[in-house]
């Protein structure tokens, strides 16, 4: 069974900058893609980016185009997350999770507990 375990989140000024990291443990997820999401009070869970398991594929939702960087590092089995610019509205619950390549919730079977980033205006 993957355990994934996220960390990095905060409390950030706006225009500032955080990364995320989750470890994956109980299991390898060096041949599954992995993927961020995130969920802000009284909204749906959102998808920001995917990695397949080279690192040599990757989508970004609108929430994470052009300021959020995703990566994978097979070796430490962990997966990144670079964000940068960050606004107010950013803020939310980060998730971590393994699964299918893909944008929807529902493709992925692992997930973490989640971190939260905090951005002040």
């Amino acid at each position: 069974q993957v355990q994934l375990v996220e960390s990095g989140g905060g409390l950030v000024q706006a225009g500032g900058s955080l990364r995320l990291s989750c470890v994956a443990s109980g299991g390898t997820v060096s041949s599954i893609s992995m993927g961020w999401f995130r969920q802000a009070p009284g909204k749906e869970r959102e998808f920001v980016a995917v990695i397949n398991w080279s690192g040599g594929r990757i989508s970004y939702g609108e929430s994470g185009k052009g300021r959020f960087t995703i990566s994978r590092d097979n070796a430490k089995n962990t997966l990144y997350l670079q964000m940068n610019s960050l606004k107010p509205e950013d803020t939310a619950v980060y998730y971590c999770a393994a699964g299918t390549y893909s944008g929807a919730v529902g493709a992925y079977p692992y997930w973490g507990q989640g971190t939260q980033v905090t951005v002040s205006s």
